[in-house]
This record gives structure tokens, C-alpha cells and sequence, in this order.
């Protein structure tokens, strides 16, 4: 899992040095554009992630001391949080659709929703891992802390790239 987490990590940074060149090259451009985001939905995005990351590490503490139950249920309610991120990025992505903010509108729409739609699909990926642990933690012969923290290693990835982007495509003047 290591070894997957330091190579996303590597692939993001290029992504995010990218993004920065860009934007250092084309500022205005890139900052009128900035101004048709929802900056109010990347903010809960971004609560809503670390609520789930909140919940994976308490299941984390809660597997390793042998409480199974409540591992599964933080470890389902961090991937709730998961599914309730995915729904408000659709529905910051439909209206920023609806207001001709295309991919093909901008550079900073182009990086917006390849940034987000590639940690998108890190998330669902995630959402799959949270399924394994899960069913690690129901089953009493499968049942191994490693899984649990694992699993927890990539939600925690998935939330550290989120709080990046948040900061470059949301935050960043």
C-alpha cells in the first residue's frame, strides 16, 4: 500500500506543479475563471472529507483493540461521508456545466476537472478499499488489523490530495 500511496503522491505533485505553471503563466485568466467556482461547496467537500478520515482513524484505534463493530461502523460511516463528497462534487460539476464552465471553456476548467476527476475516481477507488475492510472486519477468520489499516493509509492519501486541490483550485489568489 506504501509503495501505491508514495507513487500517487509523485503523480499528484507533478499534476500540482503542472497546474501551478500554468496558472503562473496565464494568472488573470486563470483567476477570472476561479471566480465561477463554488468555493462554499469545496469547503464542505472538504469538512465532509476530513470527517471521514476523522472516522477511518477511530476505526483504525477501534479494530486494533479488538472492538469489531465499531470499526465497521466508522469505517462505513467515513465511507457515508465518501458518497455524501462524491454527490456534492456531481452537484458542483452539473452547475458548473449548466454555466458554460466546460472543460474546453478554459486552461484552469481544463485542470479543475481533470484534478478533480482524477481524485474522484481516487475516491471511489477508496470507497472500494472501505467495502474490503469492511468485510475484513465482519469476518471473524479473515479478520487482520493490517486490512483495517491499509485501507485507512489510502482514505488518509485520498483526503491529503483533496485538502491540496482544495488549496490550489479554490483557495489560491
Amino acid at each position: 500500500m506504501w509503495v501505491f500511496v508514495i507513487g500517487d503522491l509523485f503523480i499528484f505533485g507533478a499534476y500540482f506543479v503542472i497546474f501551478m505553471i500554468a496558472r503562473s503563466e496565464h494568472r488573470d485568466a486563470f483567476l477570472a475563471a476561479q471566480q465561477h467556482l463554488n468555493l462554499d461547496a469545496g469547503l464542505v467537500n472538504t469538512l465532509v472529507l476530513l470527517t471521514s478520515s476523522w472516522c477511518v482513524a477511530l476505526a483504525v484505534n477501534a479494530a486494533r483493540v479488538g472492538d469489531h463493530r465499531r470499526a465497521t461502523n466508522l469505517t462505513l460511516l467515513g465511507g457515508l461521508c465518501g458518497v455524501v463528497f462524491i454527490a456534492i462534487k456531481a452537484y458542483e460539476w452539473i452547475s458548473e456545466i449548466q454555466g458554460d464552465q466546460t472543460i474546453t471553456s478554459s486552461d484552469f476548467f481544463m485542470y479543475y476537472y481533470m484534478l478533480t476527476g482524477v481524485h474522484l475516481f481516487h475516491v471511489a477507488l477508496g470507497l472500494v478499499i472501505l467495502g474490503v475492510v469492511v468485510a475484513n472486519l465482519r469476518n471473524s477468520e479473515l479478520r487482520r488489523v493490517s486490512i483495517v489499516e491499509s485501507g485507512a493509509i489510502y482514505w488518509h492519501l485520498v483526503d491529503l490530495l483533496w485538502v491540496v486541490i482544495f488549496a490550489l483550485i479554490y483557495v489560491m489568489r
